[in-house]
């Protein structure tokens, strides 16, 4: 099976290039399913039902979120009967929505996905890795799962690295976000599980990590209160990652990076297209 993870998307700029070029993507490199992490969708900060439903109808199956969730008002009206828009696992009892869901694939195959929230300086949540090890209690790869998809937000590559380590060889794929920016560290871990750091952003890369330059550069130089900060919206770049599970076990047997249009130079995995050819 593969799986495909779309990094932070960031305002208009990350929407369009994910509408523009998702549905011939799937195509070309026979994507099973789709992940994207939508916090920074609408004018970067959070998403709206509207802006989610435009994402579903261009092949997005599930949709994460993270620091920014609750941005949009409207947000917390109906993340409780959208479960394909999660809210990271590890906020408090209680919270509206879900962290973690089921989902089936055109071919009945069954995903699990969850997204959880790192605590280093970010905001005082509940243990991620408690969170993650209670999840698994109910989830079995191999069992009652044929693939395990974590999208954990947090700042620290210390912490989401050894988030990885922790839950090598129980689920197919941790993937970080939130800081936008590619890491260069995918990877099949030990066990078998696939890993990336930060999937990076969908979004105008002649930014400050999607937002228009002039505002941080004040923020930063002159540390001063400046207006609030807006999107880039110049020519998109679509950052995500590839994984190709195993059938039998789950595991990742491969991943690789994706990016399409913009500014970064273009990535997609040969391997993953010789298997659409074949289908």
């Amino acid at each position: 099976m593969n799986l495909l993870f779309l990094g932070d998307l960031v305002g208009r700029a990350g929407r369009d290039v994910v509408v523009d070029n998702l549905p011939k993507l799937r195509r070309d490199l026979a994507v099973d399913f789709v992940v994207a992490n939508v916090e920074n969708a609408a004018g970067g900060f959070g998403i709206t039902q509207k802006l989610l439903n435009e994402l579903f109808a261009a092949g997005v199956d599930c949709a994460t979120t993270g620091n920014h969730v609750w941005d949009q008002k409207e947000t917390v009206a109906f993340i409780g009967s959208e479960p394909r828009l999660l809210r990271p696992l590890n906020f408090p009892q209680g919270t509206p929505g879900k962290g973690a869901g089921v989902f089936q694939t055109a071919r009945g195959k069954k995903v699990v996905v969850a997204n959880l929230m790192g605590r280093l300086f970010m905001d005082p949540l509940d243990d991620p890795f408690a969170a993650a090890e209670a999840l698994l209690k109910t989830y079995r790869l191999g069992g009652n799962a044929d693939a395990i998809l974590f999208d954990f937000h947090g700042e620290a590559t210390s912490e989401k690295m050894a988030f990885g380590h922790f839950l090598d060889g129980r689920v197919s794929f941790v993937v970080g976000t939130h800081t936008h920016v590619p890491t260069a560290d995918h990877m099949v871990l030990e066990k078998g599980t696939a890993y990336q750091s930060d999937a990076g952003m969908c979004g105008d890369y002649d930014s400050v990590i999607g937002m228009e330059k002039a505002n941080p550069v004040l923020r930063f130089t002159r540390k001063l209160p400046t207006e609030r900060l807006s999107p880039a919206n110049g020519a998109g770049t679509m950052c995500g990652v590839l994984v190709e599970t195993d059938d039998a076990t789950g595991l990742a047997r491969r991943i690789a990076p994706v990016r399409v249009g913009g500014k970064l130079e273009p990535a997609l995995p040969k391997w993953a297209s010789a298997l659409a050819a074949a289908k």
